[in-house]
């Protein structure tokens, strides 16, 4: 394990959010990204957390409602890693991963894709 600083993090995960290509991203609809040190107790071992309505889910009548919430946990993605390389891709895929579940993605998919 290695130590990063708060604003260099968030400048890696920026940086996994760029390379996001255009055309996904022009589809992102009512979803906002936050840093978060910690995961929630009951579920320590995660890295970044979907919280809202898929895409795939939301019918005529989405409307109204609160944005979807992608979270990126720092500790547990910091204590995973060696290097900042290994933290890089290791946020790349947590970013990827979440933003897939927006467009409703499930896991096994993103297992098959090499996203888990």
């Amino acid at each position: 394990m290695f130590d990063v600083s708060e604003d260099r993090f968030e400048e890696l995960v920026v940086e996994a959010l760029e390379g996001i290509p255009e055309a996904i991203k022009a589809h992102m609809a009512n979803v906002a990204l936050f840093i978060e040190d910690n995961p929630p107790t009951e579920e320590p071992h995660l890295l970044g957390l979907y919280d809202g309505i898929p895409l795939t889910e939301r019918g005529d009548t989405y409307s109204g409602v609160l944005p979807d919430r992608i979270l990126v946990f720092r500790n547990p993605l910091v204590a995973a890693c060696e290097t900042e390389d290994d933290l890089l891709r290791e946020v790349r895929i947590t970013v990827v991963h979440e933003i897939a579940h927006h467009f409703g993605i499930h896991d096994d998919r993103l297992d098959e894709l090499g996203y888990a």
